[in-house]
C-alpha cells in the first residue's frame, strides 16, 4: 500500500497544479476547415471608342456641276458654284467621304476677253464640302484661259492698224463635269460603326394543293 500511494501522489499533483491545464493541447474536434476566397475583379474588354482621323492634306477628287464661262461677261469674283466628290475617300478600308458628297467652289478671278487679242480668264478655288450636315473645309485651285489672238493681231496691224484693235481672243470656259483635285483642309475625326441588320422577308413553304376527290361506285349509286 505504501508503494501505491507514492505513485499516485505525483499524478494527483500534476492535475492539481494550475499551470498544468494551460500547457495541455486543446482537443482537436473533427470539424471541416472553412477557407474564405476573395474574388479578384476581372476587366471587361469593350470596343475602342478612340476616333480614327483622316488627316488634313488628304487628296479629294471632285467635279464641277455648273458651267463657268466669260463668254457673256456675267461671271463675277466671289460667285459660288456647285461641285461634288467624284470618288470615295477611304481610310483603313472605311469610306469616310462617299462619292456624290456635295461641295462648293468659288470664283476668285475673272478677266473677260477684249481688244488687241486679249483672252478671257477664270480662276477658281474649292471652298468646302457638306458631310453629314457639317461643312468641312477643302482647298485647291483651278483655272482656265482662253486662246490669245496674238497672231491675228500682228497680221492685222501690218495690214490695217484699226483691224488689230478690233481683234479679240477667246473666252475662258470650264465645262460642267470638269475634274478638279482638292485637298482636305482640316483633320476629320470619325468612328467606325457597324451596319444595322436589314429585315429580310422570311420564305414559307407553299401549302400543298388539295388532293382531287375520287368518286367511288358507292357514291355514284346514291
Amino acid at each position: 500500500m505504501k508503494t501505491i500511494h507514492t505513485l499516485a501522489l505525483p499524478c494527483a499533483a500534476l492535475f492539481a497544479h494550475p499551470l498544468a491545464a494551460q500547457t495541455l493541447p486543446a482537443p482537436v474536434l473533427g470539424t471541416a476547415q472553412v477557407q474564405t476566397v476573395v474574388a479578384t475583379p476581372v476587366a471587361t474588354l469593350l470596343p475602342s471608342t478612340q476616333p480614327d482621323i483622316l488627316r488634313a492634306g488628304t487628296a479629294i477628287a471632285l467635279v464641277t456641276r455648273e458651267e463657268l464661262t466669260t463668254k457673256k461677261k456675267k461671271l463675277r469674283v466671289g460667285q459660288r458654284f456647285q461641285m461634288e466628290v467624284a470618288e470615295n475617300v477611304t481610310h483603313n478600308g472605311l469610306v469616310v467621304i462617299p462619292s456624290g458628297t456635295p461641295a462648293i467652289g468659288e470664283v476668285t478671278e475673272v478677266r473677260n476677253k477684249g481688244m488687241w487679242g486679249k483672252s478671257g480668264y477664270i480662276g477658281a478655288r474649292v471652298v468646302s464640302l457638306s458631310l453629314n450636315g457639317r461643312n468641312v473645309r477643302v482647298s485647291g485651285t483651278f483655272d482656265d484661259k482662253g486662246v490669245t489672238g496674238t497672231g491675228g493681231v500682228i497680221a492685222a496691224i501690218a495690214l490695217v492698224p484699226i483691224a488689230g484693235f478690233l481683234t479679240t481672243g477667246t473666252s475662258a470656259f470650264i465645262a460642267s463635269g470638269s475634274g478638279v483635285k482638292g485637298f482636305l483642309d482640316e483633320d476629320l475625326s470619325f468612328l467606325a460603326t457597324q451596319p444595322q441588320p436589314q429585315p429580310q422577308a422570311q420564305a414559307f413553304p407553299a401549302a400543298a394543293p388539295a388532293a382531287p376527290a375520287v368518286l367511288t361506285s358507292t357514291s355514284l349509286t346514291k
